[in-house]
């Protein structure tokens, strides 16, 4: 989390590698203004194709497109602005600040020949990895040479899951995330823990994550977490 007083500040880690396990503190981008607001975009799509003489439609799902998010921000030249947070204090123009953002999330890096991998944070509450897919840059305010003084950035963020992480998420089962389920009154925690991974023998795994000092009686209406397994572990 980065703090500039007791205000979080949103910010921008790079990575160079999918799996965003090559993290740099030193490659982090602040954004010198907080947005005023910031914008999500979900979208399903569905097949609306309809057979030869039929009127009305049954759309059935196809996919769930990425999720998109769009920051409205901007770079200021003027050194007026209260709260205004430089990332290189000896940079203060717009060019050179603009310059610092694009290396950060569009131009190409020799090492992966494509741009960074980034997520995005704020706070607690926001943590968005994702890759840049769209950059609007206009310039609002200028010195006498044509030098802007001033820069409105949208940047939307296209959604992006590691390999293994967005295969993991497509298996609705999948052992290798947690899964939380409530307990009804004919539930047996074997059966439970079979349906979830495939098999009873990790019921004891469940019971220990659980606090459970018992699997033969289950509490109605308890919530039970079912973790990422150790698979060498059976018992």
């Amino acid at each position: 989390m980065f703090r500039s007083g007791q205000l979080d500040k949103v910010y921008i880690q790079p990575f160079e590698k999918k799996d965003f396990s090559d993290r740099d503190q030193a490659k982090i981008f602040v954004l010198p203004m907080n947005p005023e607001t910031y914008a999500q975009n979900l979208k399903v799509e569905y097949d609306t194709r309809r057979g030869h003489g039929q009127q009305g439609t049954d759309p059935r799902f196809d996919s769930t497109k990425p999720e998109e998010l769009k920051l409205e921000f901007i770079f200021d030249g003027t050194d007026t602005l209260e709260g205004y947070y430089y990332n290189d204090k000896n940079e203060k123009t717009v060019k050179g600040q603009l310059k610092q953002f694009l290396k950060t999330v569009y131009h190409v890096e020799g090492n992966i020949h494509r741009p960074n991998f980034l997520i995005v944070y704020w706070g607690e509450y926001l943590a968005f990895p994702c890759i840049l897919s769209q950059l609007d840059i206009t310039y609002t305010l200028f010195e006498s040479n044509g030098d802007p003084l001033r820069a409105k950035i949208s940047a939307t963020f296209l959604n992006h899951q590691p390999p293994n992480e967005r295969e993991a998420r497509q298996r609705n089962s999948s052992p290798d995330l947690t899964h939380h389920r409530l307990v009804s009154q004919a539930d047996r925690l074997d059966l439970m823990t079979n349906k979830v991974y495939g098999s009873p023998k990790y019921t004891m795994q469940v019971a220990r994550a659980n606090g459970l000092t018992t699997i033969r009686r289950l509490l109605p209406g308890k919530e039970l977490r079912f973790p990422p397994i150790d698979k060498n572990e059976t018992a």
